[in-house]
């Protein structure tokens, strides 16, 4: 019985320390989910609390993972490496003291809003710490924020700023002068003397020009933050550090046209406008002013600078804004460039495509044309180009990658030569002249000097004399290629095109087959058809001398 007894004690004890095991296995396995479960759910909390105050505030906040330069919470002054800063007056704040900040500290305003009359000037708007690199004081002009905390004083409209022991009580109250970029910013207390005259029914804004403003040259910014390599959500930003937050929208949340209505509240003849995107986006702003002129607001017509974020940007390499941008100039220095630009005309033409057969009871296809017209191998490579970012955007995210899927093609092409025998399927007629055609692959029509990202078609190999080109004179240069590789010759000057003549009016009869078309970029594959090109109207655009690109480089040292 004694043996019996011990055992039953020897199994409870076992059975006991069998169910200590499950529990602490069960814990051990438990407790980490749930943690890791109550992490995420106050994670996701908490970022439900930041949207919100994002979504509220009157701040232009975003969030980072990584500040870019040593920075420090301007609530709590601690040093921090990740948080939330304003693209607007460049607050930064820990995540902790977001709602605090946003309570405590105003952002810039795009118009005053204060009692009586409207004003005719308004003081500083000063920020403490996080100063910009290499900044000097307006006072004693040592540099500003060399100290490692939260130290010195930056205004938010003239970008001046002064050490905290140089701040005295006079420049807290005196007047904002805008700084280097007076003659491009609209002051908030402008905005309000034209709202003043709006309620009183009062439209004669060209006599309010804004204290110490000479040369007044408002600038508008219109960035597609979709375009080429984007870097349009950091020029937003920046241009909305520098200008009046009102001066620059976002094209994918604001159409051109919508957003050009801000220049009938600005002087007439006066406004510019930056374009930030590819030949595309300028395209449709373009169409975007010529709404205004059909509206009846010709005098308020802006000239249009150009930033190119696309993939190919000839008619910003032919204007002298360069073949692309990748962040290598400040933003500060673009503005320069803009406030100096000369201002020029472009030709704009009308592109008609009208459908062949007896039964075509379908209108025709009109296009606005500012660059070039194709119809072969460089309209097959587009189209193609575009049949494939149709199917993956997430993969054209790049220049580099985008130019690269346009060798693919081109290399394809000159294997295939899918559009080869072009002579026998087109008729060419040049101011009503007809042209016998050798035997090509294709056909372009150019406006502008650049063409296929940065080559100078017309010109070739420059060993041949060549009627001058322009891109305002009203005038069509027409060439023929052989296929892609000789596309390629011509690009490396290795080649000369097929000069086929200059014209005002080009048409051009396909008599048969399907063959690939394409008007700036915008590719498309046609049956039978008759394309007639003639002029539309002229763009007021800014031309930038500074810009040298490659060619024109190469021919120099030459």
């Amino acid at each position: 019985r004694g043996g019996t007894g011990m055992e039953g004690s020897g199994d409870a004890s076992r059975a006991v320390a069998d169910w200590r095991l499950a529990v602490w296995t069960l814990c051990s396995v438990l407790l980490p989910v749930l943690i890791t479960a109550w992490c995420s759910f106050q994670r996701s909390r908490r970022q439900l609390l930041i949207r919100d105050i994002f979504r509220k505030s009157k701040h232009d906040w975003h969030y980072t993972d990584l500040f870019g330069q040593p920075s420090y919470c301007c609530v709590c002054a601690q040093h921090i490496l990740r948080g939330a800063f304003c693209g607007c007056c460049g607050l930064r704040v820990s995540e902790r003291c977001l709602k605090k900040a946003d309570q405590r500290f105003l952002c810039k305003e795009i118009m005053m809003r204060g009692a009586g009359g409207a004003p005719s000037s308004m003081p500083h708007h000063w920020i403490r710490g996080n100063v910009p690199l290499c900044s000097c004081c307006m006072v004693c002009k040592q540099q500003c924020g060399t100290q490692p905390k939260l130290c010195d004083y930056r205004c938010v409209w003239c970008q001046y700023t002064v050490h905290d022991e140089c701040m005295v009580d006079c420049l807290r109250t005196e007047d904002c002068t805008f700084g280097e970029f007076k003659d491009l910013i609209i002051p908030p207390y402008y905005l309000s003397t034209i709202n003043q005259m709006r309620k009183e029914k009062r439209t004669n804004y060209e006599k309010v020009v804004p204290y110490g403003r000479k040369h007044w040259m408002p600038v508008i910014v219109l960035a597609n933050t979709r375009s080429g390599n984007n870097m349009g959500e950091t020029l937003l930003g920046e241009f909305k550090m520098l200008l009046n937050p009102v001066q620059v929208f976002d094209l994918s949340k604001i159409a051109p046209a919508k957003a050009l209505q801000l220049c009938t509240l600005l002087p007439c003849n006066a406004v510019r406008v930056l374009v930030c995107g590819g030949d595309g986006t300028v395209g449709w702003v373009l169409d975007a002013i010529d709404e205004m002129k059909i509206k009846g607001q010709e005098r308020y017509i802006p000239q249009v600078a150009i930033l190119p974020l696309g993939t190919g940007n000839d008619l910003s390499n032919t204007l002298g804004w360069g073949a692309g941008y990748a962040g290598e100039v400040p933003v500060e220095q673009i503005l320069r460039n803009v406030m100096e630009a000369d201002g020029i005309k472009l030709d704009r033409w009308k592109v008609q495509v009208t459908n062949k057969g007896y039964y075509n009871l379908r209108k025709p296809k009109v296009f606005t044309m500012n660059n070039y017209f194709s119809i072969g191998p460089d309209a097959l490579m587009a189209l193609n180009f575009h049949a494939h970012r149709e199917k993956t955007p997430s993969l054209f995210s790049s220049r580099i990658i985008n130019k690269a899927v346009y060798f693919f093609y081109g290399t394809k092409d000159c294997l295939v030569q899918e559009c080869k025998d072009l002579n026998k399927k087109v008729e060419l007629e040049l101011d009503g002249e007809r042209i016998e055609l050798p035997n090509l692959e294709g056909i372009i029509v150019l406006n502008i000097g650049y063409w296929g990202g940065g080559c100078r078609l017309w010109e070739g190999m420059g060993d041949e004399p060549y009627p001058l080109a322009r891109h305002d004179d009203g005038l069509l240069e027409v060439v023929g290629v052989h296929g892609s590789f000789h596309c390629a010759q011509i690009q490396v000057k290795l080649a000369n095109p097929v000069r086929l003549g200059q014209a005002h009016t080009v048409r051009l009869i396909l008599k048969s087959s399907k063959m690939p078309m394409q008007v700036d970029g915008e590719p498309w594959a046609q049956g039978p058809c008759t394309v007639t090109i003639t002029h539309k109207t002229h763009a007021l655009m800014l031309y930038h001398s500074g810009e040298q690109t490659d060619d024109d480089a190469s021919s120099l040292s030459e």
